[in-house]
């Protein structure tokens, strides 16, 4: 029952989260986007631009001013909770999935730290990211945002590295993106949100405003921005074992997270120039260079007791052994795992025809990358991997 419960509750802040966070993604991609195309040919007096538009079978005309009006209205839309609840609901899953359970999903298979020191690696290094992220921000180097972006991003592919030393694969990547997440909800909350409040509270009492909070507000929304692209990847990034599940994960990642970057700047000067056209078949072409690259070797072994040339009934009784052993544990119609109250994925091994028709996963999972069983609780040998690469490449279907 603990177990069924623990899922519904994974369910319900996933959902939360979800919904939270495309509110946050989109009014910050929509405010871009006016940003990017206001009028600003012979704008109104006090205004910096405008801009008509047509939505829902309605016109819209959107003006922004280069300070404030006159006179400030009554109601003043602020957007700042899609951006707390989304940092809030993503710490609550990260608890749920990798802190309550670490041995699970959070501790590479074979490491020595122990489940507390982990969660305090994983919490710690959140708030140790933010203080020596901020700290940049405020250097001198804030004057400088081509040098201080590069210097984030080497800083970022760094702690995805560094990650991938005490975690597992999966782990890694979710923590790079509740470092990341943690930094933009940081600026909003520490930065961007206090600018905000200065400029409306010096109109109300009359007096000039402080003109170094919006520059510095503009340059953390800007880098908010740039985060958004690699952020979204590492939320699907679970689904795609050939990322996460490679020897060199945190490279991946880190082209991953360039290419997005190149799109997101595309998307973000199209409307002043075409010099970056280029950026999205420069993406497409990376990517698949990045699928070619980061393919599995292909080093399937053979085992002592097999002759070359196929799979024998026996054999494939070795192979059932294995999958029921090593696997049924929690991918069966009846898991006796306490971790789990049905089949993660709705993947079961309970007959042999199952165990065949899934044979490209269980290579893709448990062969090309070790990342199943999760967090290898159930102590597959390499040898048994082996045997299992060996029965795919010489006909899985057959026996």
């Amino acid at each position: 029952m603990e177990a069924h419960l623990t899922e519904w509750l994974n369910l319900s802040i996933r959902w939360v989260h979800m919904i939270v966070g495309i509110a946050w993604i989109g009014a910050s991609f929509y405010f871009v986007w006016l940003e990017n195309n206001l009028e600003r040919d012979n704008p109104g007096e006090g205004l910096s631009g405008d801009l008509w538009a047509i939505h829902g079978g309605g016109i819209y005309h959107l003006e922004k001013y280069k300070l404030a009006p006159a006179q400030m209205p009554e109601k003043l839309h602020w957007f700042k909770w899609e951006a707390y609840s989304t940092w809030l609901s993503g710490v609550a899953l990260l608890t749920v999935v990798y802190y309550l359970n670490p041995a699970i999903y959070l501790i590479a298979p074979g490491s020595q730290l122990s489940p507390a020191a982990a969660v305090a690696i994983g919490l710690g290094s959140l708030l140790a990211g933010w203080l020596v992220y901020d700290r940049l921000c405020d250097s001198p180097l804030g004057r400088r945002p081509g040098l201080l972006g590069a210097l984030l991003f080497a800083l970022i592919v760094f702690a995805a590295w560094a990650y991938a030393q005490v975690f597992s694969g999966r782990a890694a990547y979710i923590h790079v993106g509740a470092l990341i997440g943690t930094l933009m909800v940081g600026n909003v909350f520490r930065v961007i949100m206090p600018a905000q409040r200065e400029l409306v509270t010096a109109i109300g009492e009359g007096r000039q405003p402080d003109p170094g909070l919006p520059g510095k507000g503009l340059l953390r929304s800007r880098h908010n921005n740039y985060f958004t692209l690699p952020v979204l990847f590492i939320m699907i990034s679970n689904h795609f074992p050939s990322t996460y599940g490679s020897q060199y994960n945190w490279l991946i990642l880190a082209a991953i997270a360039l290419i997005a970057v190149l799109v997101r700047h595309y998307f973000n000067t199209r409307q002043q120039t075409r010099r970056f056209a280029w950026a999205l078949p420069a993406a497409a072409l990376a990517l698949i260079c990045l699928a070619f690259v980061s393919a599995p070797r292909q080093q399937v072994t053979q085992p002592p007791a097999e002759a070359a040339g196929g799979i024998s009934a026996s054999a494939f009784g070795k192979v059932s052994a294995v999958i029921h052993e090593r696997c049924t544990v929690c991918h069966s119609s009846s898991p006796t795992s306490e971790f789990f109250s049905t089949a993660p994925a709705g993947v079961m091994f309970d007959s042999d025809e199952q165990i065949r028709q899934m044979a490209a996963r269980i290579h893709a999972q448990a062969v090309a990358t070790p990342i199943m069983p999760p967090g290898n609780i159930t102590q597959m040998t390499q040898e048994e991997r082996d045997l299992l690469g060996h029965w795919i490449a010489h006909g899985a279907h057959s026996d």
